[in-house]
């Protein structure tokens, strides 16, 4: 795993390495010279899918910019496209980013808000001669739009008068037209090598139902006129984005440069965060749903939050992670190892121990008294003694994991075989002396004899090696275990050679469900998003949805170590 980077301007002496932030010194610059008073950054998601992997790292420099230098953070909705918006997603996004652990400044915003002046505006640029209203249908304006090494040519309606731009404008404003008919677009310059500034469009015509605004308007700005003039409305300092939008800058200055706008906020761009076996991109992460090739936008193996979180992922471990990448311009793919470290690295700190078995076999200790129980005493973590300890009972019966019982183990085989001895967790050293069969020659049952002066001690005079978990079969808990892995087998799902689709790429073995394993009596009582580290096995979740007391289904989380870097 590659060491996270850190700022090199940080001085060892003082205390921890910082990790690389460019924006970090650029704000205390700022605030250093009086260019502002107060930072006020902002996060303008697009309500038409819920937040992935990429989108925290935008919420993390956002919110943790204005936190670090005691400014403030807006959450506005960038709400320009009814059609592919909704109210769930808009839900889903506010609970995602106080999840992550952020509060925004004020209430919710959304562009909507600004419909008005932002349409008092596209009059204004009519108005200057600096837009126009176009009726080229959408394939004469890519072609009029030239390429990467062609420049476009005018629109035959760019030389429309003010007047005539005015009354289009109002008409389509007043739906008369259908969508796609007509157009509204800045006059800037169609050579541009520059793609963003060749006449780009304002508003466009859609005849849809606002969640917002309802049916007041028939026509909507376009991403790119409402961003910059929404920061402005709102006082933004720092208009922080991904490097995709770098060419888009000099179309933002331009906007505001051209309108009496309140205020000129500065837009910076980092490097998004590109996460290998992941896919981030929102059309794609929809598919998925809607093709039901995963159980919904939160099912555990998507890259959206609800999706993490589902899994067992904690806020700490994703921001920490966003720490640990830190914050440049320069574009790479980050290793998901570095972001399995991060969950591990937290849930090892403070998960609760538990043990869980995931294939049962049952064991007769033939030695212990029937109607005899011992009532032990496990801690709840070895490093906490303030998490107290867990009861366990041992009795007669018990069981342990199909896997560490082997007839005719390899060499270096460290569990229970024929007349071996192993370590019960916590509790007596048993040897296995019969193995019961059914008539499909299939273990159901083991005898074992138990060694009463074992208990928290060794044997003497032999040594054993293996120790295995465990739970009592009368008093353990009946549960179900979905054990997922990646949802993808290339480490570039979209572009893997062998592949004609990124859904290729999805993982079969990306979910296994076990149904009749058996949990220690402490697990019956998890509530839903309850961590534990199953001892042997991974770390784990109670699921959000799906679980309750008595009758508990747990998710693996990551495993307890690293089986994709082998």
């Amino acid at each position: 795993m590659s060491k996270p980077t850190v700022d090199p301007t940080s001085n060892a002496k003082s205390g921890p390495a910082v990790p690389v932030n460019f924006l970090r010194p650029i704000i205390q610059a700022d605030l250093d010279s009086g260019k502002h008073t107060q930072i006020v950054t902002r996060f303008p998601p697009e309500p038409n899918g819920y937040l992935h992997i990429g989108h925290a790292k935008s919420i993390c420099v956002n919110f943790g910019l204005a936190q670090e230098f005691g400014g403030v953070t807006h959450l506005r909705f960038d709400d320009t496209n009814p059609a592919k918006e909704d109210q769930e997603y808009i839900d889903a996004i506010e609970s995602d980013v106080k999840w992550l652990g952020f509060e925004w400044s004020g209430e919710v915003r959304y562009a909507s808000q600004y419909f008005d002046q932002l349409h008092d505006w596209a009059v204004e640029l009519i108005k200057a001669g600096k837009a126009y209203v176009d009726d080229l249908t959408p394939e004469q304006a890519k072609e009029y739009r030239g390429s990467l090494t062609e420049p476009g040519k005018n629109s035959p309606f760019r030389d429309r008068s003010v007047e005539e731009n005015l009354d289009w404008f109002a008409r389509m404003r007043a739906g008369e037209f259908p969508d796609g008919a007509r157009v509204l677009r800045a006059k800037i310059d169609m050579a541009s090598p520059n793609m963003n500034l060749r006449d780009p469009i304002m508003y466009r015509i859609r005849h849809a139902h606002h969640h917002q605004t309802g049916d007041k308007w028939c026509i909507y700005p376009n991403y790119d006129f409402t961003h910059g003039q929404s920061d402005a409305i709102e006082g933004i300092t720092h208009s922080i984005c991904t490097l995709e939008f770098e060419s888009h800058r000099p179309l933002y200055e331009w906007f505001l440069d051209a309108l009496p706008v309140p205020a000129h906020p500065r837009q910076y761009e980092f490097s998004r965060l590109n996460l290998n076996y992941t896919i981030t991109s929102k059309r794609k992460l929809k598919q998925l749903v809607d093709e039901k090739h995963v159980n919904g936008w939160d099912d555990p193996r998507m890259s959206t939050l609800s999706g993490f979180r589902r899994r067992g992922y904690t806020p700490a471990s994703i921001r920490n992670f966003c720490d640990m990448i830190g914050t440049n311009r320069s574009d790479g793919v980050v290793d998901f190892g570095m972001l399995e470290f991060s969950i591990r690295q937290d849930l090892d700190a403070n998960a609760p121990r538990a043990m869980c078995v995931l294939r049962p076999l049952k064991v007769v200790i033939t030695n212990y008294p029937e109607d005899q129980v011992d009532n032990l005493e496990l801690p709840r973590h070895p490093q906490k003694e303030e998490l107290g300890v867990r009861q366990l009972p041992f009795a007669r019966e018990i069981y342990i994991d199909r896997d560490d019982f082997m007839e005719e183990p390899p060499k270096g085989y460290k569990r229970l075989e024929p007349n071996g001895e192993v370590r019960l967790r916590g509790s007596y050293v048993i040897r296995a002396d019969e193995a019961i069969k059914d008539a499909d020659g299939n273990i159901v049952e083991l005898r074992c004899s138990y060694d009463p002066d074992t208990l928290g001690k060794n044997p003497e005079g032999r040594k054993v090696k293996g120790v295995i978990h465990w739970v009592p079969a009368a008093a353990s808990v009946e549960c179900e275990v979905r054990l997922y892995d990646r949802l993808f087998r290339s480490p570039n799902p979209e572009k893997a050679e062998d592949s004609a689709s990124f859904l290729d790429n999805i993982n079969p073995d990306s979910l296994q469900v076990l149904t009749g394993c058996r949990a220690e009596p402490s697990l019956g009582n998890a509530q839903p998003e309850d961590r534990f580290q199953f001892e042997r096995e991974g770390y784990f979740v109670a699921d959000i949805k799906d679980s309750k007391p008595g009758q508990p289904v747990f998710n693996r989380t990551v495993t307890l170590r690293d089986s994709w870097g082998q």
